[in-house]
């Protein structure tokens, strides 16, 4: 599935669409720095219907979002982590088999701990317009 996106809003307006395109878990956002990856998360956090204010979890590695009916969304930024060791040292396979949404931003970082069973959106920018890509090598 490919999307294209010039604004936060058009974010928001395809966020819905790219939602019923996942089917697993765990999504990996793979894009260079800047590419909307966390714009991208805060547009899905919203449609799944979290209230919670998104940000980039880059020192914290890992923010929980509420969502309704009692569930929760993982966003990960493994942009900092130094080795695949400080990850599981929080315990972030204990997220990926929790059942709920993680959503993971430099995934290359933990390559040897990320499931089999996963949805990967590739987003690239071309002049000013963010072109996203779900589950397309």
């Amino acid at each position: 599935m490919k999307f294209e996106a010039q604004s936060v809003e058009d974010l928001k307006k395809i966020a819905p669409q790219i939602l019923a395109g996942i089917k697993q878990d765990v999504v990996l956002f793979i894009g260079e720095m800047g590419a909307g990856k966390t714009s991208l998360i805060k547009a899905l956090v919203a449609a799944l219907g979290s209230l919670d204010k998104v940000s980039s979890p880059t020192f914290g590695l890992v923010n929980e979002y509420e969502l309704p009916h009692q569930k929760r969304c993982y966003h990960f930024d493994f942009y900092r982590l130094l080795s695949e060791d400080e990850a599981l040292g929080f315990g972030v396979e204990e997220y990926f088999d929790s059942g709920q949404k993680c959503f993971l931003e430099w995934p290359e970082k933990i390559s040897s701990l990320i499931p089999d069973e996963v949805d990967r959106i590739h987003i690239s920018v071309e002049n000013e317009l963010r072109i996203i890509h779900l589950n397309e090598d």
